[in-house]
């Protein structure tokens, strides 16, 4: 299969770059297109001890600089191997990120996603859950999970 749309969520994480750099090679092996995609998540980010005009005037404002600034700099490293590339900054309100990205994929017509995982196992998996084993369960089209090669220090580059 050609892949020509391949949507990538990312979030800053090494392995969110990981598959940014998987996707790369996808695109260029394909002739095929690349949209970064960064669900920005307020709700993460509330203490539930802020004044709502400090929450909008200042809380939603920073993280919405840093979502693009993210997606900034992931699209000027796709763009410098040539492959087209566009972004969209998505603000998360209530729904579940798994959610929206799968949503996006179907709008936009994706024909692959491409997503870092964290890899939990175990009792962190079943209390957190897991946004991508949500998406490759309810995704219309292939999900490509990627993992940092072993051995790759985390810590250093987080």
């Amino acid at each position: 299969m050609s892949y020509q749309h391949i949507l990538v969520a990312v979030d800053g994480s090494p392995t969110s770059d990981h598959a940014v750099a998987q996707a790369i090679g996808l695109a260029q092996s394909t002739g095929g297109r690349i949209r970064l995609l960064n669900v920005m998540d307020p709700v993460a980010h509330i203490s539930g001890f802020e004044q709502p005009e400090v929450y909008s005037q200042e809380v939603l404002p920073r993280l919405r600089k840093a979502g693009e600034a993210l997606l900034h700099q992931a699209l000027e490293r796709v763009a410098q191997r040539g492959v087209p590339v566009d972004t969209v900054l998505i603000e998360n309100m209530d729904a579940r990120v798994a959610q929206l990205v799968v949503e996006h994929a179907q709008s936009w017509g994706a024909d692959l996603i491409v997503l870092g995982t964290h890899g939990r196992r175990g009792l962190a998996r079943v209390l957190m859950g897991s946004d991508a084993e949500q998406i490759a369960r309810t995704a219309p089209v292939p999900v490509l999970l990627v993992r940092l090669p072993a051995g790759a220090d985390v810590a250093a580059s987080a």
